[in-house]
């Protein structure tokens, strides 16, 4: 390894979370901009979270204020709720061609993901008559947590058997590995992502969810990484439940949708118990949302969500191709910046050809580096997740990253970079030289061959 450099070889900090080294140094005068509130960090997580579109906050405002009616009203007051709803479910459904009908409003993917299970589970017949066996769901082993862990709570209870098929190395899952995972006449749901939050690879659901019709098996996706990014229609999936989720496209938290086939659930010999409505129920009580989920209707944060559609589909052209471009550049950025400085070479994780995978989501591993502490030396620098957003927190590999067989010094040390509708390509050229100014200071502690010191001055 070459000479080991101030920039890299310093620990003693001078600022919170950097070394004292020239990339110390020049971190932590980034972090006293900011902290003077002159330098914010530059936001690479769109994957956890998006801003409030603007146009979204406008859209909710008068519903904070003086349109305070409950929309099951029959006054003055509630008209204005009432209207907001229905032209929210409106803009919803267009954003992925279905009908308005057929549109639910959730409070979270959580929600929406876990009521696509228990509806599927309601519609087998099967499912409610003693000595049956257990339903049979097919999904992968890369599902978010709102499906797997959920699944996993009903295999404990004995009330389902799953099978989860594996995806391959570049984390999409076969269509036929799934179809023929399906058991005739025991099999009542296949639930598959669309797109995969961490690496953002992409499956093939549409054909998937063909041979689940033939088989007359249900297909739910959950797409909430989806919405936003890429075309996303519900007729052409051939899907019969689809899982919207508001923040991740624009619209507040707190607010989602499920998307539920018309008649799916009371076809191919399935019927939902009476005491739950004749298409089935999330929440038992007043009838909103059709009887489907009871409980008065958080307008606000629905008129935030139906805006947020309507920009999306809108733009929706525009920004794929803006996150694409953004996409390559950080990629290319970082790739070549790792060579340059004489860094092991990083490893890209997820589909290599873009029309499968997210455009706006790059999966990157640095080798032998601790991607926890990179983050640390990042925080007031850039916002980004170490694999998935939800899970940072458990400080180990995470699964997706071990389902596809990332190497564990690979796997430790990845970032997961995504980029959205308010991204520049100045922020994504300044975060590509922070991030491998960091690396430079973070690979020296953990024994990872460094740049000398004179390349180093030139970063």
């Amino acid at each position: 390894p070459s000479r080991t450099c101030q920039l890299c070889a310093m620990v003693e900090p001078t600022s919170p979370r950097v070394g004292r080294g020239l990339v110390g140094k020049a971190l932590a005068a980034l972090i006293d901009k900011t902290v003077e509130g002159k330098s914010p960090p530059i936001y690479l997580d769109w994957n956890a979270t998006t801003p409030i579109f603007p146009e979204v906050t406008d859209a909710m405002m008068p519903f904070i204020s003086k349109c305070f009616g409950n929309p099951s009203s029959n006054n003055v007051f509630a008209q204005p709720c009432s209207n907001a709803i229905v032209t929210a479910r409106q803009r919803v459904a267009a954003m992925i061609g279905a009908a308005p009908n057929e549109i639910v409003f959730t409070s979270c993917g959580t929600e929406s993901d876990n009521a696509a299970v228990m509806l599927a589970m309601q519609a087998a017949k099967k499912s409610r008559w003693p000595g049956q066996p257990p339903c049979h769901i097919v999904t992968t082993n890369v599902e978010h947590p709102a499906i797997e862990q959920f699944l996993a709570a009903q295999e404990i209870l004995g009330t389902i058997v799953v099978t989860r098929v594996k995806v391959a190395p570049d984390g999409v899952v076969d269509a036929a590995m799934v179809l023929d995972a399906i058991r005739p006449g025991e099999t009542v749901l296949v639930t598959i992502m669309h797109s995969n939050n961490e690496v953002g690879s992409i499956n093939p659901v549409a054909a998937i969810a063909t041979g689940c019709r033939d088989l007359g098996v249900l297909l739910h996706t959950d797409a909430a990484q989806s919405c936003g990014k890429v075309l996303v229609d519900v007729r052409g999936l051939r899907v019969d439940m689809l899982t919207i989720v508001g923040h991740k496209f624009g619209a507040p938290k707190g607010v989602a949708a499920l998307y539920i086939r018309d008649g799916c659930l009371s076809s191919e010999g399935r019927s939902p118990p009476s005491q739950f409505g004749a298409t089935g129920s999330l929440l038992v009580g007043g009838g909103q949302e059709g009887g489907r989920r009871a409980g008065t209707e958080n307008v606000m944060l629905i008129a935030g969500l139906g805006m947020a559609a309507a920009v999306v589909t809108e733009e929706l052209k525009q920004t794929s191709t803006h996150m694409a471009a953004l996409r390559l550049q950080l990629e290319t950025e970082l790739t070549d910046a790792m060579l340059k400085y004489n860094l092991p070479p990083p490893r890209v994780n997820g589909p290599k050809e873009p029309h499968r995978r997210l455009p706006n989501t790059l999966s990157i591993s640095f080798f032998g580096i601790d991607g926890c502490d990179l983050l640390e030396r990042l925080a007031f620098a850039v916002a980004a997740s170490v694999g998935s957003a939800c899970h940072t927190h458990e400080g180990k590999v995470s699964g997706v990253l071990f389902a596809i067989g990332v190497p564990d010094d690979y796997a430790r040390g990845t970032l997961r970079l995504s980029v959205g509708r308010h991204t520049t390509t100045t922020d994504v050229h300044k975060a590509a030289q922070y991030i491998v100014a960091a690396l430079c200071s973070t690979a020296s502690h953990a024994g990872v061959s460094s740049p000398d010191e004179k390349t180093c001055a030139t970063m």
